[in-house]
């Protein structure tokens, strides 16, 4: 598998990691990942998958390059740090190799955190800090708090259809060096994506290059400078197709079919306030209503 430098730390990553949201499949299944390439594993305390992800490392810590999250709700310094304790006794590991603010939490003063950040950076339980979901503006506020440690990730949806991050967080994080790792980089349900493809533009690629539909979405994403993808995989299919994704890039002729005739959206403010208040069964009555519409309306809702 291909790597990619983290920031500019010197240390290289596969460009394909093992996403562990939604997770359902045990151990086994990860180490498989883990023989395929993708030594990049990426969790949080918030997915209940801590376990799992550790029991996947015994025998195997030196090898895999392991992330996590830290909960908007522990970023008072002493919950954070407290928080980190946790997460490094339920995946059995010294160290964590990436710590990521899970989202922003406009409550709580982004210089506690990043204070407490360092702390555990300074103490050796932590070796990168990175961010999830933050914008432009505050990547910016974060790293100024942080001080003397980079910032070296910024962990964003991004996908085929879901271009929001190109208006201008992709275009910094590349000028400034810091990697972006792109999660839902299937866009969570192929049928959304065929929503978008009204022309069969992917079934044309696939049919030229041999390559399943989810390695030349991956592979789009890859195509990007400094974008690394963590899609998730229960089964063993799933996951030794998307190591597939690698090793190979698309030509300048498909990339440029793809971007040009798969219709995509930009998020605005209001698509991540109703993302944010939606839980629950509100928000699973809302994906069974979308999913009955026809195709033109549901590319864009979705």
């Amino acid at each position: 598998m291909l790597t990619k430098e983290l920031a500019r730390t010197g240390v290289l990553l596969p460009e394909i990691g093992l996403g562990t949201w939604d997770y359902h499949a045990g151990p086994d299944l990860l180490r498989k990942g883990f023989e395929a390439g993708a030594w990049f594993v990426d969790t949080a305390e918030s997915y209940g998958t801590d376990h799992i992800v550790g029991e996947a490392l015994r025998g195997l810590r030196d090898r895999v390059f392991v992330a996590t999250k830290v909960s908007p709700h522990n970023f008072r310094a002493a919950d954070f740090r407290k928080s980190v304790d946790g997460s490094l006794q339920r995946l059995g590991i010294e160290t964590i190799d990436l710590l990521q603010l899970h989202q922003p939490n406009p409550e709580i003063p982004i210089e506690e955190t990043m204070g407490a950040m360092a702390s555990v950076i300074d103490a050796g339980k932590v070796r990168f800090a990175g961010v999830s979901n933050f914008s432009v503006a505050q990547l910016q506020q974060a790293r100024k708090a942080l001080g003397k440690h980079p910032v070296v990730s910024n962990q964003v949806r991004y996908n085929l259809i879901d271009r929001t991050i190109e208006k201008d967080l992709l275009p910094y994080c590349q000028a400034e060096g810091i990697t972006v790792i792109a999660y839902s980089p299937l866009a969570r349900y192929l049928h959304r994506v065929r929503d978008a493809d009204p022309r069969g533009v992917l079934d044309a690629i696939s049919r030229e290059t041999g390559k399943t539909i989810a390695q030349i979405l991956l592979n789009w994403c890859l195509c990007k400078e400094g974008v690394v993808v963590i899609p998730k995989g229960n089964s063993e299919e799933h996951v030794l197709d998307m190591c597939g994704a690698s090793d190979w890039r698309l030509s300048a002729e498909h990339l440029a079919l793809l971007d040009t005739k798969v219709h995509y959206r930009r998020r605005r403010r209001v698509d991540a306030l109703a993302r944010r208040w939606l839980r629950g069964p509100l928000a699973t009555m809302a994906r069974e209503t979308i999913r009955r519409l026809p195709p033109s309306l549901r590319r864009r809702l979705t």
